[in-house]
């Protein structure tokens, strides 16, 4: 029998191991970027494919607004002492003749403690009646307390003292120091001031969201933006409830970069900053030319990126990064991620070849076994 020379043996077997592992797909992360491609509706695909530039980005930069309604903005102050239902009174009152009203033969002043104004805004005061407390200051409500005593005990002197009640109260739940219900006082007749009654947000004040609900109406803000902006530091209301949270947006990162939910650490999110929050790309993998941003886009953003005013509903659309372009960093430094984006990264086309010159020079000499190893 005729012997063949090692070196031909082994250059037969290089042949057929690289044919073998170019019929049997190698493991890869996921579609390359000619595959992705292939599926825009220019293919027959549903969904479109845009290569982004500057003006893309601009026309895709929809950031989230948060803001309040005018009510909010628009009211007013309430005054620090002003009494309202369910507000708590002390009155102590003086009487100048020896058998009084209401003092004793041990003094000549009576105290009432803990008068609870109803809630109709009315208080109950012996020989005086029922008097409407609600809507005026303790200095109004002393007079009409006199008044109504000074008929039928000379010269009455009277005290009244506001004890904030939960007619006048917020509550505070959430990312906050201390949450629980507080008093409308005057230190704290504000948003801001309420916030810093309560302990101040416990998570990073660039990802803190507050909310403030008041019956149906409700308004987030930023809490840097509340911070920034005094028009924003609206004044509350009694049985207002204010909510402090995290943002909760995230986007998803796939292929050669990583497979993970993140959530956004910043308020404005680039291409660029999202892709270094997961460790950037992998440069022996991942294809520079082919990053994919994947999104439902509303109507009017669709229209304005497409340059196509028949388009109708949300649109699936595929922006094409492309970080080797002469402009392509300063692109991505300005695409604006957004809640449940998916990033993309492609495999880079010489990742697969490596894949398969490492599989042979890795001392694969028999075909059974790469065969093995590529699942063919």
């Amino acid at each position: 029998m005729k012997r063949f020379p090692i070196r031909w043996i082994r250059g037969v077997s290089l042949v057929v191991a690289i044919g073998l592992l170019s019929a049997c797909q190698l493991p890869k992360a996921g579609p390359n970027k000619n595959e992705i491609l292939a599926g825009s509706t220019e293919n027959g695909g549903n969904a479109f494919v845009v290569e982004v530039d500057d003006r893309v980005a601009r026309a895709a930069a929809a950031i989230p607004q948060f803001g309040f309604p005018n009510t909010f903005r628009s009211a007013q102050s309430l005054a620090a002492d002003t009494v309202r239902a369910g507000d708590v009174v002390s009155l102590t009152v003086w009487e100048n003749v020896d058998d009084g009203l209401l003092s004793s033969e041990l003094s000549s002043a009576t105290v009432l403690e803990q008068v609870q104004v109803d809630s109709e805004g009315f208080i109950f005061v012996p020989y005086a009646g029922r008097i409407r407390a609600a809507g005026n200051t303790p200095e109004q409500l002393r007079q009409l307390i006199t008044d109504k005593l000074q008929d039928q005990t000379p010269d009455p002197q009277v005290e009244v003292r506001r004890f904030a009640g939960d007619g006048a109260t917020v509550s505070l739940s959430g990312e906050i120091g201390a949450p629980g219900l507080y008093p409308i006082e005057r230190p704290s007749r504000t948003l801001s001031g309420m916030l810093s009654r309560a302990g101040g947000v416990s998570l990073g004040a660039d990802i803190a969201l507050v909310t403030l609900i008041r019956g149906n109406e409700r308004g987030t803000v930023w809490y840097d933006d509340l911070v920034r902006d005094p028009k924003l530091d609206v004044a509350l209301r009694g049985g207002d409830r204010i909510l402090v949270e995290a943002d909760s947006r995230t986007y998803i990162a796939l292929g050669a970069t990583g497979q993970s939910r993140v959530a956004f650490d910043t308020q404005d999110l680039s291409a660029l900053e999202a892709l270094a929050q997961v460790g950037g790309l992998q440069s022996l993998s991942s294809d520079p030319t082919g990053i994919f941003v994947l999104r439902k886009e509303r109507q009017d953003i669709a229209r304005a990126v497409m340059g196509r005013q028949e388009l109708q509903g949300d649109q699936r659309m595929i922006y094409l990064l492309n970080l080797n372009a002469p402009n392509g960093l300063f692109v991505a430094r300005d695409f604006v991620i957004r809640d449940d984006d998916t990033i993309y990264v492609t495999e880079a086309p010489y990742a697969q070849w490596s894949k398969s010159i490492s599989l042979i020079a890795g001392g694969l000499t028999p075909v059974a076994n790469v065969a093995t190893l590529t699942g063919g």
